[in-house]
């Protein structure tokens, strides 16, 4: 997996797939009629189906947050998910958000937090705009 998709499932949750609701046979049908035509439904769309995720509140929920500036520091972002924070894991991160220059630097850290905030956005997370680029 994704080290983006670790930190969007610590977020969001694991997405469960919904089953398919089962057919249902039509018993009130005259025997020898031809059978109705299907009618098509509506789908939810997908914004519809899934509730947006207030990400600054969900975080500052969690167990620590009191004590890390996950706010501003992707180190201490990934620690609070409980993931790997080391130069490695953000430069694979970095690279999977479209960096490959990724050095570890300062600046560098500070692009990489405003990605992950700005991808959470776009994948259904309520993200101040002052996280975002």
């Amino acid at each position: 997996m994704s080290i983006f998709g670790k930190i969007k499932d610590a977020i969001f949750g694991k997405a469960k797939a919904a089953p398919a609701p089962a057919p249902t046979l039509d018993t009130t049908q005259a025997p020898g009629s031809p059978p109705p035509s299907p009618t098509p439904t509506a789908q939810p769309s997908q914004a519809a189906a899934a509730p947006l995720i207030d990400v600054e509140n969900h975080l500052d929920s969690m167990a620590g947050a009191d004590r890390l500036n996950w706010r501003t520091s992707i180190v201490d972002l990934m620690k609070l998910l409980g993931i790997d924070s080391d130069y490695e894991a953000r430069k694979a991160l970095a690279t999977e958000l479209g960096r490959n220059d990724y050095s570890g630097s300062a600046e560098d850290n500070v692009w990489l937090h405003r990605k992950v905030m700005s991808e959470l956005s776009r994948n259904g997370g309520k993200v101040p705009a002052e996280f975002i680029d």
